[in-house]
Order: C-alpha cells, then sequence, then structure tokens
C-alpha cells in the first residue's frame, strides 16, 4: 500500500511539472494542444489568434474551450497603459476566451541610446503604412514584442552570428535577442516575434545587402525577406512584427501588411 502511495505521488509530481510552461514559452493559439498555465510570475498573453506566450506579470491567466462554431471571425480587446484584461476570438475553429488581468513587463534596460552607436544599425520599414517605422520594443530596449513603431524610440541592432542583436545601451552586454516562434504547424503563415535575453533557437538572421533576411530549414519560403505587422491580429492593437513564411503580397493575413525591414546607417533615427 505504502509502495503504490509512493508511486501515485511521483504520477502527481509528473503531471504538475508538464501542464506549467516556462518563460516566454507558447502557452495557447490556434492549433495548440499544449500546456496552458504559466509558471510564477509568468501570464498567458496572446499576440494573435495563432500564438499566446508566458509572459512577465503577476496575475494569473485561464484558457476555456467551447464547442461554439461561428462563421465569422472577430477579434476585441480592451487595454490600457498595455494592460491586457480580455481578448476573445471567435472564428470558424471552437471558441477560446484569454482573460488576464495584467501589465507586461517594464523589463531593466538601460535605455537605448538616440544617437547611433558605431557598429549598430537602425532597423526600419520602407513601404506604407509602415514607411519609417522602426524596430523596438516598448518600453523601448525590455524584453518583449518586436514593433515597428515611432522614429523616437527606435532601437539599434545588428546581425551577429545569426542572431539579431538589440543594443540595450551597453552594446552586446546586457543585449536582447529576436526570438521566432517555432510552430507545430510549419505551414502556418504568420511567426510571431519578440525580444529576449535568450538567444533565439528557431531559424537565423542575415543581412541581404541592408534587407534583413531570416531562414530555417524547417521552411521553404518563397522571400525569405517577407514580414507582416499585425496590429489587427495583436492583442494590445500595438505594430506587432511577425515572419511571413508564404508569399508577399500573397493571400496577406486579415488585418496585417506585407512589409521588408532594412538597416538605416544615419546618426538619428528619422521620420
Amino acid at each position: 500500500m505504502a509502495r503504490t502511495l509512493l508511486a501515485c505521488g511521483f504520477l502527481a509530481l509528473g503531471v504538475t511539472a508538464q501542464t506549467t510552461v516556462g518563460a516566454y514559452g507558447q502557452c495557447g493559439g490556434s492549433g495548440y494542444t499544449g500546456a496552458t498555465a504559466c509558471g510564477s510570475g509568468y501570464t498567458c498573453t496572446t499576440y494573435n489568434p495563432y500564438y499566446a506566450q508566458c509572459y512577465p506579470g503577476g496575475a494569473t491567466s485561464t484558457v476555456t474551450t467551447s464547442t461554439t462554431v461561428r462563421s465569422t471571425t472577430t477579434v476585441t480587446s480592451t487595454t490600457s497603459s498595455r494592460s491586457i484584461t480580455t481578448t476573445t476570438v471567435s472564428s470558424s475553429q471552437p471558441t477560446t476566451t484569454l482573460a488576464t488581468s495584467t501589465t507586461g513587463a517594464t523589463g531593466t534596460g538601460s535605455g537605448t541610446p538616440t544617437t547611433l552607436v558605431s557598429g549598430w544599425y537602425w532597423i526600419r520599414g520602407v513601404e506604407t503604412p509602415y514607411y519609417h517605422s522602426y524596430l523596438q520594443t516598448l518600453p523601448t530596449g525590455t524584453p518583449g514584442a518586436a514593433l515597428m513603431d515611432s522614429y523616437e524610440t527606435a532601437g539599434q541592432f545588428n546581425i551577429v552570428d545569426g542572431q539579431l542583436v538589440y543594443n540595450t545601451g551597453s552594446g552586446t552586454t546586457d543585449a536582447l535577442y529576436m526570438n521566432v516562434e517555432d510552430p507545430t504547424d510549419k505551414t502556418q503563415r504568420a511567426l510571431a516575434t519578440w525580444f529576449n535575453t535568450t538567444e533565439n533557437t528557431y531559424g537565423s538572421f542575415a543581412f541581404s545587402g541592408d534587407t534583413v533576411t531570416w531562414t530555417d530549414p524547417d521552411v521553404a519560403r518563397p522571400n525569405t525577406a517577407a514580414f507582416y505587422v499585425c496590429p489587427g491580429n495583436s492583442t494590445t492593437a500595438e505594430n506587432s512584427l511577425f515572419v511571413n513564411t508564404g508569399a508577399y503580397l500573397y493571400e496577406t493575413p486579415s488585418g496585417c501588411y506585407d512589409v521588408d525591414i532594412h538597416s538605416y546607417g544615419a546618426s538619428t533615427a528619422t521620420l
């Protein structure tokens, strides 16, 4: 009897370990079947209908699923100062509701310089409506979703050994790295990107001239420089950057815009 109880105890511990997602791990999204509970200090935060990630924040999150099938897709959200209160995604798939109450991590970045540092570049878009929008996170220089936003808060970057590195004020010391979502479904068209203190483990970045490219053997991309900015698919309605695994300007997801992004070497970021 004692052996049976001990075995059950180990089994319970194993189940608990398997149902908690680590920092910045995937915790939800269309077609995702893994664990949905984040570890202590992290909250499951939705970036688009395809991807949710354990993001720093003290609140807990819950995920409930019903089998109601709808013929249209709607996304509604209420936000304030980057606080996510409720997001509901309804589609022809079973309806999923994510309920959270947290504020995005403020981070500890020392502050990106406003004058370009030697050996680093601004990275910006060149197509409307993101003409001369600049790569960054908000707050500037802190871990978080990769955004294309104002020149006034632009980050400084370089590509080193396949990593897209964000200079947060101390060069490669305390730098951030652009991470790319590694989806279970390799046909997924939009891959979320974010900056983290750990290096990216999926794919490799490179410059082709001044154009930023991303490649991985898993994904046969028609255009390695194709990205999306998807304010309509971002929980906070910000200008989130995604890797486009399909063709440029073809079957663009609703709420997204096709972009490519380029390095820029002037001393200051300009509109």
